[in-house]
């Protein structure tokens, strides 16, 4: 009896002091918890905030059926049509609560809260999951920072941005020729789409790598293209699970950011080399991007990575945005022949076409804009509260009181949606009718048309992609004056066409045409 005694004393005596240590550190954390929630309810009663009233409707546990139906919507084609869709059939108005997988979020289509978002209270947000969801693929870049690394990024990148703006179109002229060339030697039904993906490859590798074969083969690019387009594919998917992202790590992704990775190296490494060899002022006129970089972070892993944020910003957005652009040009031949008219009008000589001649060009200009509203590059984006914070709108019984949001909780947005918003643009919103940037209505909209994003996070390269495409479609135009719509493609109304979504927003089918 002894025996046995002494030998469970100490036993006890253990778990006794682990449960002791528990039950204190389950106090403080509750202790801790009711404190942040009394404060964040005396920040919330500060700012009026009112509780959000609107709340994403679903039937199964963890919203699986909401899940499901939007996986089944995304593998049709039409996912972004389906949210529309489904936004208005739930009512769930500009701002609502979503409760998906178990995990509680907000989303909004309201300028005002995007405004305060993005602008406003912009040191109240980080980007949350999506440096996980991208880091495989890009690293260590201005696209997966915040704080002060991304303010360092910044500011890098946007010397490179700021010396090319002034430059005239010269370094788009190689790319469009050979662009030219590959459209001219095609006949009958020809997609546009594919061969707007090579020209801007050609141009931001052009820009960001300077010698834009240096050495490597046609296989060797075409073996990158491959690579970077699953990589962006499975990326979006990655973004779309958020913090679930780990998930979704096919090895086939790994093996695919290791080769996209391995190319920018390449240039990065022959970049170095052409230094080493020819001094740095021979070699930073054929490598001014990269040998930039270099001096600054003196690392070519660091130099890499922020290439490839630069790349997956670049190359996609701007061949969407041309190939949407003559999408919908051909489907609205009314629109088509003003913009050739204009085009004549200014600049009869192709080769001879500058920057300031397509800053005379408004209705051009009109129709990038109607473009870019109707078919926004990054449709949908997140951001997470760093610390407690509010939305200006969307709680109360009118949804018109500010919206508590607190730390760690994430909130997405929508510009593909609100840019097609009957609010703000009236009733023929769906409609392509870029006559509607002519008049005075829209000429102060401010965060309710943000194609290249908004406030401290605006794209450094909206003036380069705005030229880009201005100058690819006035080059075609006056190549090609006959272009015209192919006689079996489909007219349906804007948004109902099918889409390929990765981290941007394709036409499923191309943009076929008929160029003679």
């Amino acid at each position: 009896m002894i025996d046995a005694i002494s030998t469970s004393g100490p036993g006890l005596t253990l778990r006794l002091a682990v449960g002791t240590i528990f039950l204190l550190y389950a106090t403080y954390i509750y202790i801790q918890r009711r404190k942040d929630y009394d404060a964040d309810r005396l920040f919330g009663e500060k700012h009026g905030c009112m509780p959000l009233k609107r709340r994403l409707p679903y039937k199964w546990p963890l919203a699986l059926d909401a899940f499901k139906r939007q996986y089944d919507a995304l593998v049709a084609g039409n996912l972004l049509a389906f949210q529309s869709e489904y936004f208005e059939e739930t009512q769930v108005g500009q701002t609502f609560e979503v409760k998906l997988l178990g995990r509680v979020g907000y989303f909004t289509l309201d300028p005002q809260n995007l405004e305060a978002i993005l602008s406003t209270n912009f040191e109240d947000w980080g980007l949350g999951s999506r440096r996980e969801g991208l880091y495989p693929m890009i690293g260590e870049g201005i696209f997966t920072q915040d704080g002060h690394q991304w303010k360092h990024s910044r500011e890098l990148l946007r010397r490179q941005f700021v010396r090319i703006q002034y430059q005239d179109v010269k370094v788009f002229e190689t790319p469009i020729n050979s662009l030219l060339a590959a459209l001219s030697s095609q006949t009958g039904v020809i997609d546009l789409q594919p061969e707007f993906f090579r020209f801007t490859l050609a141009t931001t590798t052009s820009l960001i790598f300077g010698e834009p074969f240096a050495g490597l083969t046609p296989k060797d690019h075409e073996v990158f293209e491959e690579n970077f387009d699953y990589c962006a594919l499975i990326g979006a998917m990655r973004l779309r699970l958020a913090n679930f992202c780990w998930l979704y790590n096919p090895s086939k992704f790994k093996q695919a950011c290791a080769e996209v990775k391995k190319y920018a190296t390449y240039y990065v490494n022959h970049a170095l080399k052409d230094q080493e060899e020819n001094g740095e002022e021979e070699a930073a006129d054929r490598h001014p991007f990269i040998l930039d970089l270099y001096k600054e972070l003196r690392d070519p892993i660091l130099v890499r990575d922020q290439l490839m944020n630069v790349l997956i910003a670049g190359r996609d957005t701007t061949a969407c945005l041309m190939s949407w652009t003559f999408y919908l040009l051909v489907r609205h031949p009314t629109s088509l022949e003003r913009l050739q008219q204009e085009i004549h009008s200014i600049a009869t000589n192709g080769q001879n076409v500058t920057r300031a001649q397509i800053a005379k060009m408004p209705y051009l200009k009109c129709v990038l804009n109607e473009t870019n509203r109707l078919y926004t590059q990054i449709p949908v984006n997140v951001r997470e509260a760093t610390k407690t914070t509010y939305i200006p709108r969307g709680g109360g019984p009118d949804g018109q009181s500010p919206v508590l949001i607190r730390k760690g909780f994430g909130i997405g947005f929508s510009p593909y949606h609100m840019h097609r918003s009957k609010d703000i643009y009236g009733e023929d919103a769906n409609e392509f009718r870029p006559e509607r940037w002519e008049g005075p209505q829209l000429k102060n909209i401010g965060f309710g048309f943000m194609p290249f994003h908004g406030g401290p996070r605006l794209c450094l390269g909206k003036d380069f992609a705005l030229t880009e495409a201005s100058y690819g479609i006035v080059r075609i135009l006056q190549t090609f004056p006959n272009l015209r719509l192919g006689p079996d493609e489909p007219k349906v109304q804007s948004g109902q066409e099918k889409q390929t979504l990765t981290i941007v927003v394709a036409s499923a089918d191309g943009c076929k045409v008929l160029l003679s």
